[in-house]
């Protein structure tokens, strides 16, 4: 076989080679564009024990110039599980999408009482953070009697339902209940 023929061979399979990884990478490129994002988690910790805590109900935003409004929303209805004994902080570790948007975080404390328990909420929101940390520490009472029994994070957003009634709305819900938690009493 002569030179030039074994040139031109050669060429012609370094260019197939060249075309085939083009193709190659084209197709991964497709393929990862098109991927759903997995929903953010938040990390829970408290008296020696971490979980992490899946989405409750978590929603895309579509922002555009007239408007903000809910996207495609995945409802996996996940309460993640943690025992926060009295006196122990609960410390929560945020993915920065979080820590950079507005949240509100609702306690609910079961409180013993002579006529029976009582739930008493405690809300903490963002604004009480201005410098956005990735992670926050939640004390609880020292009292043996007060217990943690839920905890909630929300991601509100402003909403107008159709007859022109403005609120907010929960994009975004992560919830952790406790051994303490009855839902006869934060129903």
């Amino acid at each position: 076989m002569s030179q030039s023929k074994t040139r031109t061979i050669v060429a012609l399979a370094g260019a197939a080679l060249l075309v085939f990884v083009a193709a190659v990478a084209a197709v991964v490129t497709i393929a990862v564009r098109h991927t759903d994002k997995p929903n953010p988690e938040i990390t829970a910790y408290s008296h020696g024990k971490a979980v992490s805590v899946n989405p409750y109900l978590y929603c895309d935003l579509q922002v555009s110039k007239e408007r903000l409004a809910v996207g495609k929303c995945d409802s996996a209805k996940a309460i993640s599980d943690l025992d926060v004994p009295p006196g122990s902080a609960l410390q929560l570790s945020l993915p920065k999408e979080i820590a950079d948007a507005p949240w509100e975080i609702l306690l609910g404390y079961r409180i013993p009482g002579p006529k029976g328990d009582t739930a008493e909420p405690v809300l903490i929101t963002s604004q009480d953070y201005p410098d956005k940390p990735l992670a926050i520490t939640i004390k609880t009472p020292a009292n043996e009697h007060v217990r943690l029994a839920i905890m909630e994070l929300h991601l509100p957003i402003p909403a107008r339902d159709e007859s022109g009634n403005e609120g907010v709305i929960s994009r975004g819900i992560w919830s952790i209940q406790t051994p303490a938690f009855d839902p006869a009493l934060f129903s």
